[in-house]
């Protein structure tokens, strides 16, 4: 009787620039059961719609930094005078039962991942860059959201030049198409991450 498989779960990390189109394919992905989606904590306050452990988990400020005190979070950082970090047990545990986890993370969180001091969670990881053709499409895309003044729009054009120097840094970039071929094309990610050898386990 042939020996069977089994692997343990993979670790996908997302980044992109702000409009390059990653909520729209974590949203796509969440609807699928093919991984579980990671929830990060934060200190900022929920603005309206927002859904306590699903959009976010919601920590007051003394409790997000006990739980950095512990070394409870996988990655974490200020942003804007507020605290955001991914839970470390959660997102190990997933992966050890052979769960695939995607983590939504800016360039900053994806390179603390990726320099983890968990060989675990380095050897799980496959991190994704979305990235926009060039700027002028990025700059098309935050002017029809419709959300952010032409000051706003500006400063986020500058912020995604920087951020799109750091592709090199993923192993997988992705240049954002439609959200349909967007999909299609983490799909395929997802497929050849889990046909690695080295992911494979002979029980």
């Amino acid at each position: 009787m042939s020996k069977q498989f089994s692997r343990y779960g993979i670790l996908f990390v997302i980044s992109a620039p702000s409009g390059a189109g990653k909520t729209t394919l974590v949203a796509a992905l969440r609807q699928t059961p093919d991984l579980v989606y990671s929830v990060s904590c934060t200190t900022r306050a929920p603005r309206a719609g927002e859904i306590d452990g699903q959009d976010y988990q919601f920590l007051s400020d003394a409790d997000f930094r006990a739980r950095v005190k512990a070394a409870d979070f996988l990655e974490c950082a200020q942003v804007h005078g507020d605290f955001y970090g991914t839970l470390r047990e959660p997102v190990l545990t997933n992966l050890k039962n052979g769960v695939d986890v995607l983590i939504d993370i800016d360039t900053q969180g994806a390179t603390a991942i990726r320099n983890c001091d968990d060989p675990f969670i380095r050897q799980a990881l496959a991190d994704v860059f979305i990235i926009p053709p060039d700027l002028e499409e990025l700059r098309r895309r935050l002017m029809n959201r419709g959300t952010e003044t032409a000051q706003q729009i500006d400063s986020r054009l500058a912020t995604a030049a920087r951020e799109m120097e750091l592709w090199r840094d993923y192993r997988y970039t992705i240049i954002s198409r439609s959200a349909e071929e967007d999909l299609q094309k983490f799909r395929h990610i997802m497929d050849a991450e889990g046909y690695l050898s080295r992911r494979l386990i002979r029980k």
